[in-house]
């Protein structure tokens, strides 16, 4: 068993390095002390573009950056590549799969969410969810094998199936992506298909809720509906998912139960937190919610553990607002930054000896893209909200997206590459390495 360790100053160990892992760790660019910042994959997501990827509008390097790059120039880390199955809190150590363990004086746990399938873990290899650029691919190619297949089958029925495709939640995830499927079939691939005519197919887009982006106003979740319809996805609300498989879904709906035949099914649904969560929890004996989320105190640190700190899609945190009451911290990359920041702030006031300072969360506002000019915008601003839809909020959302996307180069891509697409209708990141596998269909 390897150890790492040195005493020379404060040890500060960062798990994860998504939107809450890289703002912790650059708000403590200055500060003596040592960091080490622990990353299963090599690279930064910018998750809020991941379903862009997933349908082949931009290529996967445009919307991630390198760990190692991104800390090149902050001498006072250490990146490492690992992952970690273990937590060891009386020792003050992390363990990692090769055996490897880490002491620390200071943790930040910022290890982030994964796919909740409500106790259906078996509909995952039919469905599968959009968090990393391996679900991107994996869905990327069952899109687009999926219009292959259709191609070269001579059974109607079949062929309908494979031109069936289903987005399951309706949340802003499950309306980019349903929105992007109906593009695709319209416009991208229009012409370049002799037997089939790729505007045939049917994009379903499933929610159990009665509205979809629930998390919005209820009128810009009208309009974002009308919207999807005049893409040509079929909306269909109150509709509950009882079973996936290979070849379709079953849903109880005001209607009855009915079943949809479909080959390719994509899961936009349900977020639980990492594992590790719960390796967190049982190790502290703090609670933790249904999703697996660690409950924290005010200043995002575990009751008992006041040098853990849990922060973004991890923990089950509050807002505390002067004059207010605290209100439930939502899941969204905005306030996975801000406690990021605010965790390391503590940090530093725990090593200074001061008193640290309870979160408080500042809501923006919402933003999520229809398609070609359909955009639904939510802001909180000092007057009051400001809603709007349509091409004015696809503008804003397509800037703001490429604002905090990581990295200038990024930037200037991204933008290239949504000019491109705009004019021509075309996604050219149209590529699949893998037509081999098990699960074509």
């Amino acid at each position: 068993m390897n150890t790492l360790s040195s005493a020379t100053r404060p040890r500060i160990v960062v798990i994860g390095c998504g939107f809450g892992g890289l703002e912790a760790t650059r708000t403590l660019e200055h500060a003596a002390v040592d960091i080490t910042v622990i990353e299963k994959t090599n690279h930064h997501l910018f998750q809020p573009l991941l379903y862009q990827v997933a349908t082949a509008g931009l290529a996967a390097p445009s919307i991630a950056a390198p760990v190692r790059l991104l800390f090149r120039h902050q001498p006072n880390v250490t990146t490492l590549l690992g992952q970690v199955t273990s937590l060891l809190p009386e020792e003050r150590e992390i363990e990692l799969a090769d055996g490897t363990r880490i002491g620390y004086d200071h943790l930040i746990v910022a290890a982030g969410a994964t796919h909740s399938y409500f106790g259906h873990d078996e509909w995952k290899p039919v469905a599968p969810g959009l968090k990393t650029l391996a679900d991107a691919f994996d869905i990327r190619r069952r899109v687009l094998m999926s219009f292959e297949a259709a191609e070269t089958t001579t059974d109607a029925d079949h062929r309908r199936r494979l031109l069936t495709f289903v987005v399951i939640g309706a949340g802003p995830t499950g309306v980019e992506m349903a929105g992007t499927l109906a593009e695709i079939a319209r416009h991208t691939l229009a012409g370049e298909f002799r037997r089939i005519d790729p505007c045939s197919a049917q994009v379903l887009l499933v929610e159990g809720g009665p509205r979809v982006l629930q998390a919005m106003h209820e009128s810009l979740s009208a309009k974002a509906q009308v919207q999807l319809e005049r893409l040509g996805v079929e909306v269909r609300l109150n509709a509950k998912v009882t079973a996936i498989d290979a070849s379709g879904l079953e849903v109880d709906a005001a209607v009855g139960h009915y079943r949809i035949d479909s080959s390719c099914v994509i899961w936009a649904a349900g977020v639980a937190a990492s594992p590790l969560g719960r390796l967190l929890g049982a190790a502290t004996g703090v609670e933790c919610d249904r999703a697996g989320r660690v409950k924290v105190e005010p200043d995002l640190s575990l009751a008992g553990h006041p040098e853990i700190s849990v922060v973004g899609d991890l923990a089950a945190a509050m807002s505390y607002a002067p004059g207010k009451l605290p209100k439930p911290v939502p899941c969204v990359s905005p306030g996975a930054k801000q406690m990021g920041r605010a965790a390391a702030a503590n940090v530093l006031h725990r090593i200074a000896g001061e008193s640290t300072v309870p979160f408080r969360y500042r809501d923006y506002g919402n933003l999520a893209t229809i398609g070609r000019n359909s955009a639904v915008v939510d802001l909180e601003t000092p007057l009051g909200p400001l809603r709007f839809s349509g091409r004015l909020a696809w503008l804003f959302w397509l800037f703001a997206h490429a604002y905090f996307l990581i990295g200038f180069r990024n930037r200037i891509v991204v933008l290239m590459d949504w000019a491109s697409a705009y004019w021509s209708f075309q996604r050219h990141a149209r590529v699949v390495a893998d037509l081999s596998s098990k699960n074509e269909p």
